[in-house]
């Protein structure tokens, strides 16, 4: 019989650096991933890790579940082999390089720049041995544990019941292979046994089949499978699957086991604060939890293969999966790179076939962002024929960049697709979302069409009664995400939608809102301790469980002007109290109810909320006579001047915006449109890069720069291009445009 054991010390240098000792799972990137300046170490790493002595007359294997980029393993200095690609579990047999005693593990890990996926991407390549790593003896024969880092067991499952099992013992020649199924509660329902071959196939039927249901009833299944020779057991695999079916319908979206399931959720990165990705189960288990706390049905696990661990999670709290590899935003045309994608793609769809909760594969993240080619075409369609040779059942997807045309054909490539939009955050409005999703359902009817990402920053710091795009706030991401749960909700065709992001993570490149070394867009803060407004607004959404909830606690000074007060409810109508008085009952409408300039005592105030038996939550909110501009995302190097009087600096920044004019609060297209205010842009399009560049770019249809551009608002543009905008430019251009009537 096999048996694992996890290796959790070790000693660990960077490249010329003497060794110290280190607690598995690791990354060395773990602080400075996070802290901003894109200038995170990425080198060569080397693990020296202790074995245990090898059983006599067994063989030995060194599993190693995530090493990222690149790993090369040594056993007492005998070179095993590389592997690469950063997320997928890979093992190696030690048995010819082992001694009695003394065995040591040397693992060299690079996260540097390669031709390994990913190449580059808007999050940390976190570098080192940050999953298990685990010492298996088992028998000469056995399943195979070469096989694409996999158990050599694969379970094809059909709602009808009929079972197909695929295994791979090696070293088992005249042994018999048996296999039997159990149910949830343990008992046999199913068992049958075949010679022993290189790949051996078993068929079995299940009678009545209790489905996994998804969220509502993720019931689950067990396979053991052995192998045996004269009765005695010699090697046990247990593997955990359940019987489902799925479609979807362009028209009608997601359907599992004959029922419409709409699949709204959210997608999230492995990392954490101070950790990075060399996290725990607990941390697992404590993000499985929060998002089924919010009412999540699905989750899209990007940009590269997660934990086995977290995967099972899923099965068993029944959320329906896109796992995804990281070909992602950057296409290198190398048959290195090729080569690779093709790797991590067999490995993602062998080591998680068994999964009952993931339906989905994703072969590919923005790749088009660079623009399309025929190299790239053809690597996308290779990966798709790959995954539905390997796995026919499940549905292949990627995530395309909102410049791919609506007609390319990229979108005809996998069975399913879906787009990442952010209009309303960095270009566009929010409102822009619909008549695209509409114009591309009526350009092609029969795609099936999801939302992959979309999403706003929101810092915990920031806050506004008067919310606009690229604020920070809390207040704009949630009216944000408020105006997309609506367009989703009306548009029953999407197959499914997918925040970015669940958590805060990290980016080391990032520096904006405030907050170095950060995308904000979670739902919930970097440590999980904070659920921003916008989590609870999607709970009320998606959560059935009755619940009220008084938002802005964090906007505690309200000046007279300033003192809406929003509660966010699934409740048909909801009561506001304020230091123990009722101020007046609303019907919710989407959702929330809005109360209009609420009267605040001076100084501090008890806020809260309630709909019959459901009691909302307390915040304190404090009546104040004036702005306290705390609650205002500095802009430039004006807020350094502390000294200067606050009120003097926000008069200062403030920027008008008349009715009936323009202002750079336009579409980039609109005011292309007039020449007057075309005029006044030309200065700034020469100093963004060149005049008759950026006009070509506007003028010439076939770029595909050009639809994204000409639906930005020119104050997204102004943001984007931060620095490169002088200090005054963006108040004068305004002026100017002020001046001029629509």
């Amino acid at each position: 019989m096999r048996t694992k054991t996890l290796l959790t010390k070790a000693s660990f240098a960077k490249l010329g650096e003497a060794f110290a000792a280190v607690e598995l799972p690791h990354t060395w990137n773990n602080l400075d991933g996070q802290d901003g300046g894109s200038d995170y170490w990425r080198g060569i790493g080397t693990y020296l890790i202790d074995l245990p002595n090898p059983t006599e007359g067994k063989k030995q294997y060194i599993e190693i579940q995530g090493a990222n980029h690149v790993a090369t393993v040594y056993c007492n200095g005998k070179k095993l082999g590389s592997h690469e690609g950063g997320f997928s579990t890979f093992r190696f047999d030690l048995t010819g390089a082992m001694k009695k005693s003394g065995n040591v593990l040397a693992v060299e890990v690079t996260n540097a720049v390669s031709d390994i996926y990913p190449q580059s991407a808007d999050f940390t390549f976190y570098g080192g041995l940050y999953r298990d790593v685990n010492f298996i003896e088992a028998d000469a024969a056995h399943f195979d544990l070469l096989k694409d880092g996999t158990d050599g067991v694969f379970v094809t499952p059909h709602c009808t019941g009929k079972t197909r099992i695929d295994l791979f013992p090696v070293g088992a020649s005249g042994m018999d292979v048996k296999v039997s199924i159990k149910d949830g509660e343990g008992k046999e329902v199913a068992s049958g046994s075949a010679k022993a071959e290189a790949h051996t196939v078993i068929k079995l039927d299940v009678a009545n089949p209790h489905l996994w249901n998804g969220m509502a009833d993720p019931y689950c299944y067990s396979l053991e499978a052995t192998i045996e020779k004269d009765g005695a057991v010699i090697d046990s695999v247990e593997v955990s699957y359940g019987y489902r079916g799925f479609y979807v319908d362009p028209a009608n979206g997601f359907f599992l086991n004959g029922k419409s399931v709409p699949l709204r959720g959210v997608s999230r990165h492995q990392d954490r604060l101070d950790k990075g990705w060399a996290i725990s189960k607990e941390d697992h288990e404590e993000d499985i939890e929060i998002i089924k706390e919010v009412g999540a049905n699905t989750i899209r696990l990007a940009h590269y293969q997660h934990d086995q661990y977290f995967y099972s999670l899923c099965d068993k709290t029944g959320f329906a999966v896109w796992a995804e590899i990281p070909f992602i935003s950057v296409f290198n045309p190398s048959k290195k790179a090729h080569d690779n994608t093709i790797s991590q793609m067999r490995e993602l769809v062998a080591q998680n076939y068994n999964h009952p909760s993931i339906l989905f594969w994703g072969i590919s993240n923005e790749i088009t962002i660079a623009g399309e080619s025929e190299a790239l075409y053809q690597n996308l369609t290779e990966l798709h024929s790959l995954v539905k040779s390997m796995d026919p059942i499940r549905l292949t997807t990627m995530a395309e960049v909102t410049i791919t045309p609506k007609n390319s054909e990229h979108v005809y490539i996998t069975d399913i697709l879906s787009y990442n939009h952010y209009f309303g955050w960095y270009v566009g409005d929010v409102e822009d979302n619909g008549p695209w999703l509409d114009e591309f359902h009526r350009i092609n009817p029969d795609r099936a069409l999801g939302v992959s990402e979309y999403g706003a920053e929101a810092v915990l710091n920031w806050h506004t009664a008067y919310p606009e795009n690229h604020d920070y706030t809390e207040e704009y991401a949630a009216y944000y995400h408020h105006e997309m749960l609506k367009t989703f909700e009306a548009r029953p065709y999407l197959w499914s939608t997918h925040v970015w992001n669940m958590f805060d993570f990290a980016a080391d490149a990032r520096d904006e809102g405030g907050v170095r070394g950060r995308n904000n867009k979670g739902l919930v803060t970097y440590d999980r301790k904070i659920r921003k407004q916008s989590f609870y607004l999607y709970k009320a959404y998606w959560n059935s469980e009755p619940m009220v909830y008084v938002a802005g606690e964090r906007f505690v000074d309200r000046a007279p002007d300033e003192r809406d007060i929003t509660v966010y409810t699934n409740c048909p109508s909801v009561t506001l109290v304020v230091n123990g008085k009722e101020v007046g009952t609303l019907d919710a409408v989407d959702r929330a109810a809005v109360f209009k300039s609420v009267a605040l005592e001076k100084g501090e105030n008890t806020v809260t909320a309630y709909s019959g038996d459901v009691k909302g939550n307390e915040i304190k909110l404090n009546g104040v006579d004036v702005h306290n501009y705390a609650h205002d995302l500095p802009a430039g190097n004006e807020a350094a001047n502390w000294f200067e009087d606050p009120a003097a600096i926000a008069a200062r920044k403030k920027l008008t915006y008349k009715e009936g004019f323009y202002s750079i609060k336009d579409k980039i297209s609109d005011l292309l449109a007039n020449p007057k205010t075309a005029a006044i842009l030309m200065p700034l399009f020469s100093a963004m890069g060149g005049q008759n560049e950026m006009a070509g770019d506007m003028s010439d249809p076939n770029n595909p720069m050009r639809e994204f551009m000409m639906l930005m608002r020119l104050d997204s543009m102004l943001k984007m291009a931060g620095k490169m905008v002088p200090a005054g430019f963006k108040e004068d251009l305004n002026n100017k445009l002020q001046a001029i009537e629509k």
